[in-house]
């Protein structure tokens, strides 16, 4: 059975470590193995979770497949003041891709972003990672490129997507 549960600090050690076994298989041919665990302590260690988490609003989302979870998302409503929210992360074991799990994960967010009033969701992805076109699939739009410096000297090449969220006004 497939579950999405929402996430706490309690289970950040969980959404480390699926990172960590995610990240290889999805970057391993695009960045250097020094970067890749650069980009990880930077972005998926315990203090680096809980910071945004407590102060930058991040929500997280576990996938599970019964007792076991398989994947994570992350988002924020709000991005940057705007009525827009904010997909950050998007991850499931390599095993379990192309079975529509990313889509249940990613639907999950869009009802709640619609429950929000967002008029759009954004994200960025790497240029040469597939996973662009799955959200292209999903109906996000390229709307920029954009490299970013992330410091130790790399930079993130990425797409910058947009999804519009159709909001009916109630009278």
């Amino acid at each position: 059975m497939i579950t999405i549960t929402i996430a706490t600090p309690k289970d950040f050690e969980t959404i480390e470590s699926i990172a960590r076994q995610t990240w290889l298989s999805t970057y391993g041919e695009i960045l250097s193995k020094a970067q890749i665990e650069y980009m990880l302590q930077a972005m998926y260690s315990n203090p680096v979770l809980n910071d945004n988490y407590l102060n930058k609003n991040h929500r997280f989302l576990l996938l599970n497949e019964f007792e076991n979870s398989i994947g994570f998302a992350s988002y924020e409503h709000h991005y940057l003041d705007t009525n827009s929210t904010r997909l950050h992360k998007l991850y499931l074991f390599p095993e379990n891709q192309g079975k529509g799990l990313g889509k249940l994960l990613l639907d999950r967010i869009l009802a709640l972003a619609k429950e929000n009033r967002s008029e759009k969701i954004s994200l960025n992805v790497n240029r040469f990672n597939k996973a662009y076109l799955f959200y292209q699939k999903m109906g996000f739009e390229i709307v920029a490129e954009e490299n970013l410096f992330i410091g130790n000297g790399y930079f993130m090449e990425d797409y910058k997507m947009e999804f519009k969220l159709m909001i009916q006004i109630k009278n």
